[in-house]
């Protein structure tokens, strides 16, 4: 058993927890069609987009996690929609131009971003958000700046698609912790002139 899989089991993760609020915002100005979430863990993002319409492939490496998101799908009636890949992210073979919405949320991908990008279809939308380096005392992530992203890091890495949103905020949580996390929206298109969806509020 992983790590991962203990945190799970142990319930020190919400085993159905909602969607990220940025995605939920967006999502009615992303293409139809497949989705892959990252680093899924009890699919979150995943059971989402599956309830959203889209084919989603999700992948992790906690059967655990695995299980829990499995049984999160069926609840919510998502189950014929969902793919439950078992894997490790930094030596999984993502397929070239086939997704239409890529999620990460809070798994640091960088080492693997440009085989993710290459996994977008003409057009797709990637949507990434992790913690943040900061100064500012925060609570929740890891601990030290090893596994955060540094200033303008996910910005930077992202300018080769189109930035539709971004934002790097220090955030007070309901239960009164303090997050520090970036959160990126960015489509696979190029060109000067280009459309710019508001999403709903």
């Amino acid at each position: 058993m992983t790590t991962w899989d203990e945190r799970f089991r142990a319930g020190e993760y919400p085993t159905d927890p909602d969607p990220s609020p940025v995605l939920e915002r967006y999502v009615e100005t992303f293409p139809d069609g497949r989705a892959l979430d990252i680093a899924t863990g009890t699919g979150r993002n995943a059971v989402f987009l599956a309830r959203e319409g889209y084919r989603v492939d999700a992948i992790d490496q906690s059967r655990v996690g695995l299980e829990i998101a499995r049984g999160n799908a069926e609840s919510h009636g998502v189950a014929g929609r969902t793919n439950w890949i078992q894997a490790d992210v930094p030596s999984f073979s993502f397929p070239e131009a086939t997704y239409d919405v890529i999620t990460i949320s809070f798994y640091r991908a960088i080492d693997r971003l440009a085989d993710i990008k290459n996994a977008l279809a003409d057009g797709g939308v990637l949507f990434v958000e992790h913690h943040l380096r900061t100064s500012d005392p925060v609570d929740v992530g890891p601990p030290g700046g090893r596994y955060r992203f540094g200033a303008n890091e996910l910005l930077h890495a992202c300018l080769d698609l189109t930035v539709l949103y971004f934002d790097a905020t220090t955030e007070q949580l309901e239960d009164g912790r303090t997050t520090a996390t970036a959160r990126i929206i960015a489509r696979n298109t190029t060109g000067r002139e280009q459309s710019y969806p508001e999403p709903e509020r």
